[in-house]
Order: structure tokens, then sequence, then C-alpha cells
């Protein structure tokens, strides 16, 4: 790719207007490998790296950042042929993005994409603690002692599982709904958890990643992720 002008590459990645980013340049808090960056440099977006006030910034235009609304019994892999639904009816060709993590089968809802390989590990990997948050349907109405029980751990076959945060938000007729925050993602664990609880589930939405939600995005649908939505997941990921 052809070197460009920064202040253009600092506009499309959404610090405003090419004047408010020249407006940045001088005021050094622009740096570009390393090197506070100075009116009239140019840089490759593909390769050299850029932080604004300390914080990476991607200027790459070939990464792409996407959420779908992943909905139920569509299977978490671009192409399966065991499947009978799997990412590919609802993804654009190109540029090929990849799903962040998985979702079960079963499970609906916020599903990130993208082709940028780092923040993707690291939004997957339970190490840097990046949220969850899902909203399970359940049968039976939640009690106190049960949202104890996920606070402080449920022993599963693959060792305890705990939620970082939960709260019951509504209970009718002998069914119920749970909000849980988690910081892991193992195989249909908050179907386990709240099953060992005494709560087994009928519908399990992830309605928010890290700083993305889900919003109105209806099932199927999919977008681009915003520039500020970016630079808060990089953020929320320890880039």
């Amino acid at each position: 790719m052809a070197p460009e002008r920064l202040q253009r590459a600092l506009a499309r990645a959404g610090f405003g207007s090419r004047r408010s980013c020249e407006e940045l340049i001088r005021e050094g808090r622009v740096q570009v490998n390393g090197r506070v960056a100075v009116l009239g440099d140019r840089l490759d977006p593909e390769r050299d790296h850029v932080l604004v006030d300390g914080h990476t910034v991607n200027v790459n235009p070939r990464l792409r950042y996407l959420v779908l609304h992943k909905p139920a019994g569509v299977t978490t892999t671009m192409r399966d042929r065991h499947a009978p639904r799997d990412l590919t009816r609802y993804l654009p060709e190109r540029p090929r993005v990849f799903p962040v993590g998985r979702l079960d089968r079963d499970t609906e809802g916020l599903l990130l994409l993208t082709n940028d390989g780092e923040l993707a590990q690291r939004l997957a990997h339970p190490r840097f603690g990046v949220e969850k948050e899902y909203l399970a349907e359940v049968e039976g109405a939640p009690t106190a002692r049960q949202l104890a029980r996920l606070r402080r751990g449920v022993e599963l076959e693959d060792g305890i599982a705990r939620a970082l945060a939960v709260r019951a938000i509504a209970r009718s007729g002998g069914r119920g709904a749970v909000r849980l925050v988690m910081g892991e993602g193992r195989k249909r664990e908050i179907r386990r958890m709240l099953a060992a609880v005494g709560l087994p589930v009928r519908r399990l939405v992830r309605v928010r990643q890290g700083p993305v939600r889900l919003g109105r995005l209806a099932p199927g649908e999919v977008r681009e992720l915003s520039p500020e939505e970016v630079r808060a997941l990089y953020r929320a990921a320890g880039l």
C-alpha cells in the first residue's frame, strides 16, 4: 500500500476532520513507530504502528470489524458440511473475517468478527478478562440463594465456574430471567452453571462483549463497528 499523510489516516480512523487531526499532531499527541509525529509525516498504514495519547490506533484500511446477531441454530464456523447452518450466509465474501471465539449453536446474540488476528486473540483469551454479558431465560424463579451460588462459584466437571456479576431481572409464572457477566467462555458454561443451581436455560442471548453491545441488531443482521468501538475494544484488550 502506498504511503499516505498521517492526518488522512487518522481522519479515516475516526479522529475527526483532517484539520482536527493536524491539531492532534501539532500538540505532540501522536506517535509513529515510537517517535513523536510532526506535520508532513507519511506512513504505511499496513506496517507502521500509531499511538494517539498512548493508545494504539488502527489505521490499516484492510482490517475489518463486524458484529453479527447470531441466530439460534447457527454453528459458529465459516464452513461446516456437517452443520445445517453456518456463518457463511451472513457475511460478506471479501474481505474474509473470522469469529472472535464461539457461541454455542443454540445460543443467540452478539458475535464479533474480524481479520485483526492480534485483537481477536486477546478478546477470546480468558487471561485478558474481557467481559461478556448474557441474558438467560430460565425455568423457575431465581432466588437470592441461587444467585449467590453463581457468584461464589459452581463446581462443574471441568472446574469451578463463577459469574463476575449476576442479577435476576424478571420472575413470573414459574419462570425468570437472569443477567450474567462472565470473564471466560467454556463450552456451554452458562447453561451448565444455571442447571447446576436448579435453573435450566430456555433461551440464552449474549448482549455485550467488552464495550460492544448488541443493541437493536436483529437476528441475522450484521453491522460494521464504529472507529470509537474499535478503539474501545483495543483498550479493553490491553493493546
